[in-house]
């Protein structure tokens, strides 16, 4: 697939999770009872950067987890046994915790639902906030986020494609053709 547009670059990238970050923050008075998710696999290095951004504002640690939602997707064969299981590592306890759940882009929905049954079935937080870089609309679910970097109207042809260092040797995000 080519690139039709480029929609962000990697300063507007950066300057979107430091907004998030500053905004988790302020919504919860503080950190003390935050954790954050990241859904595999960009999810995973956005929640990363949000933390190592927190932690230079506040300068205190949020515990950081990597979600692996496969086996709890809707669109899933019902041979789950075929399915890749990278595994979840969640190693702190989320009980009485606002856990921030992250991802790269919001569409549909149904991937933060499989999110919020993979987190369920480890404990029970005392609340969960949705972050995204991007949302593009066309939910099927009614799911939305608490911190959006940019939304992005789309069609629902087009693919946001959100390009990280760590998986693409690039830092940007682009509507694919």
């Amino acid at each position: 697939m080519n690139i039709k547009t480029q929609i962000m670059d990697e300063r507007a990238m950066q300057r979107a999770l430091v907004r998030i970050s500053h905004e988790i923050i302020e919504r919860n008075k503080g950190v003390d009872s935050i954790a954050i998710v990241g859904i595999r696999r960009r999810g995973v290095t956005l929640a990363q950067r949000i933390a190592a951004n927190i932690k230079r504002i506040e300068g205190v640690q949020v515990p950081v987890g990597d979600l692996d939602i496969t086996l709890y997707r809707d669109d899933l064969s019902s041979d789950k046994e075929q399915a890749q299981v990278n595994g979840t590592a969640v190693n702190f306890i989320i009980e009485n915790k606002t856990i921030v759940l992250v991802d790269d882009v919001l569409y549909t929905g149904r991937t933060i639902r499989a999110a919020l049954d993979a987190l369920i079935d480890i404990g029970r937080p005392k609340s969960i906030q949705l972050a995204v870089l991007v949302d593009r609309g066309h939910r099927e679910l009614p799911i939305r986020a608490d911190y959006v970097g940019k939304n992005v109207p789309t069609s629902s042809h087009e693919i946001i494609s959100v390009q990280v260092q760590e998986y693409d040797d690039c830092e940007q995000v682009v509507i694919l053709k």
